[in-house]
């Protein structure tokens, strides 16, 4: 079995349709952090850079207008699978223009860029490219009668750019945490774990705004409960902040609001364990199920900057709405 020692996502995908059986009101919570490992739909542009010559330097994709946060999706006509791929196209053109299709902030667009010969006697375009994102996060909810499962309770995006990356393909493995960089005021802590990409559990096949979705071949171990409506006052979440053991610690619900995305929620963490040991709300927990009255609620998404015990969420009606735009997407 092969391991990866990984960081979480900065913010930190359905195999075939679902049927209506998947948004059941009685869900397995869970709780436990997998590793995530995504490859983006086209090639990103992480930046361009300059490309020097024998007759100084070149910016052809600057020149071209490309820019960072560009998706690359195809090369003369033919689908990019991968930085890789594209150099090698690149390369076969000796020269030749190259006219490109780029996805830039939903809109399709045709760019032409001009190879220029580097002095390492390379045909370039002088970009930065990124085909994938790895991670860990935690799973919200799994459906043993569907194998549907969602976790993060947000989109994964671009580090760099916040773009939200479009999947191409992905998967969940097993994983554990090995170490706690705690929060502090401007400061985000992290969990820091260890993936097990030899021991895949599924496939992640949607990237939405409410959390990302997939389907596990193998049953993801919590416990079934009903979902329910979020309130203000005490409740818990279900995290793992130390090896693969989850564990409840409690919070506050402080406040609900709505906006055109739905519904959310601010919390505080009050459990001093948990306090204690990563200083509140870290990355990685992002999906961390909020349980309220022995019902699954909701889920972690986001932490304060400058309050690390303090964090956001998103109800778990939120998250099953979503579950229908995963179905298309991966019908």
């Amino acid at each position: 079995m092969r391991k990866a020692v990984m960081t979480t996502l900065s913010c930190l995908f359905l195999a075939a349709a679902f049927p209506t059986a998947a948004y059941a009101q009685t869900l397995v919570a869970g709780g436990q952090v997998v590793g995530i490992q995504i490859k983006t739909d086209g090639v990103m542009v992480a930046g361009v850079a300059p490309v020097e010559t024998a007759e100084g330097s070149r910016s052809p994709a600057g020149d071209a207008g490309l820019r960072q946060g560009d998706f690359i999706m195809e090369i003369d006509g033919r689908a990019v699978d991968g930085a890789g791929d594209l150099i090698s196209a690149v390369g076969r053109l000796a020269g030749k223009a190259a006219t490109l299709t780029v996805l830039r902030q939903g809109q399709t667009l045709s760019v032409t860029v001009q190879p220029v010969l580097s002095r390492e006697d390379q045909w370039m375009l002088g970009m930065w490219l990124r085909d994938g994102i790895s991670g860990i996060g935690t799973v919200t909810f799994y459906d043993p009668a569907t194998g549907l499962f969602g976790a993060l309770g947000h989109s994964i995006s671009d580090f760099d750019t916040g773009v939200v990356v479009p999947l191409g393909k992905g998967s969940i493995s097993e994983a554990e945490i090995v170490g706690v960089t705690p929060g502090s005021p401007g400061a985000p802590g992290e969990l820091n774990g260890c993936a097990d990409m030899g021991r895949v559990l599924g496939s992640v096949d949607a990237n939405t705004g409410h959390g990302i979705f997939g389907h596990s071949d193998t049953p993801l171990p919590g416990r079934p409960l009903e979902t329910g409506q979020v309130a203000a006052g005490p409740a818990s979440i279900l995290a793992t902040v130390d090896g693969r053991t989850v564990r409840q610690y409690e919070v506050e619900i402080n406040r609900l609001y709505r906006d055109s995305d739905g519904q959310h929620l601010m919390l505080t963490v009050t459990d001093p364990e948990l306090l204690g040991r990563t200083g509140g709300i870290v990355q990685g927990m992002s999906g961390s199920p909020i349980l309220q009255n022995g019902k699954l609620v909701a889920a972690v998404t986001h932490v304060f900057v400058n309050q690390p015990d303090k964090g956001y969420g998103i109800s778990i009606q939120d998250m099953l709405r979503s579950a229908p735009a995963a179905q298309e997407q991966a019908a």
